[in-house]
Parts: structure tokens; C-alpha cells; sequence
């Protein structure tokens, strides 16, 4: 019998001008631009997309950015801008490298301990119809669909989870 060690997801904050911040926001923003168009990105896009939607709050005090590693690999992302009592998820990205592998469930969980550290008792976020996977992830892990909180020009599903203290956010 071979046993096969996967390597483990580790996540850390990082301000968003961070280097590898740099690099992962981009990429996001790169797939958003191309899923969004249905068509490679063209020049100057991503940029505009980067200015039209910066992510320079994901950093104290406005909120957090937590990259992720695999193994060695820089894998994926996840932000969270803080509000009174409740903090919005946003810029949840997986390297298609690394996807099927519990990433996307690694920075939930890491953002959901992050929340409920920070004394927040629910997490909301808004998204797109054409952004599936990831609808489909934040119902596998209890988030539910709410009434819009947000007017965003992408904005056309509401999720909200509720977070219990003490619990663990893996889903």
C-alpha cells in the first residue's frame, strides 16, 4: 500500500503591496477580466479592473489579506474588509495549479478563524452568476444565499455565514 502525503495549506497576512500580493491580486483580477468578457484580457484591462476595484483596504485597519502557500507554492488568496460586527470576503483565488487540492476550503477556514478572532460574528460577501465554483464552494461550507447588502456593478448573489465562537471554519 503507497501512501501519498499531500502538502499542507499554511496561510499568512500579508499587506497587499507585498510582492506575492502584487502577483496573486493580478492574477485574480486577470481570470475576473477574461470569466467576466469571455475573451482573453486586453491591454490595459486588468489595470483598469485593479484601479476600479484596489484591494489596499486588505490591510490594518480596513481589513486583512492572507496569502496561501502549498507546500512551498504560492497557491491562492483571500481578503476581508472589517465592519462593525459582520466582515466582507472578498478576493478568494486559487491557482488553477492548485485547485481540487482544499484550497478553497484552507482560506475559508483561515479567513473565518481571522473573523472570529477579531470578535466579527458573520462574514458576508457578494459575487457573480458566471463565478460557479465559487458559489458552490461557500454553500459546501454554510454560507447562505441573503438579500443583496451591497449595489457593486458585479454584484448578483449574497452570501452570509454566521459564525459560532469557538468553531472551526472548515465547513
Amino acid at each position: 500500500m503507497t501512501t501519498t502525503v499531500r502538502p499542507a495549506w499554511v496561510t499568512a497576512a500579508v499587506r497587499p503591496d507585498h510582492p506575492d500580493a502584487t502577483l496573486l491580486l493580478r492574477e485574480y483580477m486577470t481570470e475576473m477580466v477574461v470569466r467576466y468578457y469571455r475573451r482573453p484580457a486586453r491591454p490595459g484591462e486588468v489595470d483598469a479592473a485593479l484601479a476600479e476595484m484596489p484591494s489596499d483596504d486588505l490591510a490594518y485597519p480596513g481589513g486583512v489579506l492572507l496569502l496561501a502557500h502549498r507546500g512551498a507554492d504560492l497557491a491562492g488568496c483571500a481578503g476581508l474588509r472589517w465592519h462593525a460586527d459582520w466582515a466582507e470576503l472578498t478576493r478568494v483565488f486559487v491557482r488553477p495549479a492548485h485547485r481540487g487540492t482544499g484550497g478553497g476550503a484552507a482560506l475559508l477556514a483561515a479567513v473565518e478563524r481571522r473573523a472570529r478572532a477579531a470578535g466579527v460574528d458573520r462574514i458576508r460577501l457578494d459575487t457573480r452568476s458566471d463565478l460557479v465554483e465559487a458559489r458552490a464552494l461557500y454553500a459546501r461550507h454554510g454560507y447562505a444565499e441573503i438579500p443583496a447588502y451591497s449595489h457593486g456593478p458585479y454584484a448578483e448573489h449574497w452570501f452570509e455565514k454566521k459564525l459560532t465562537p469557538g468553531s472551526e471554519g472548515a465547513g
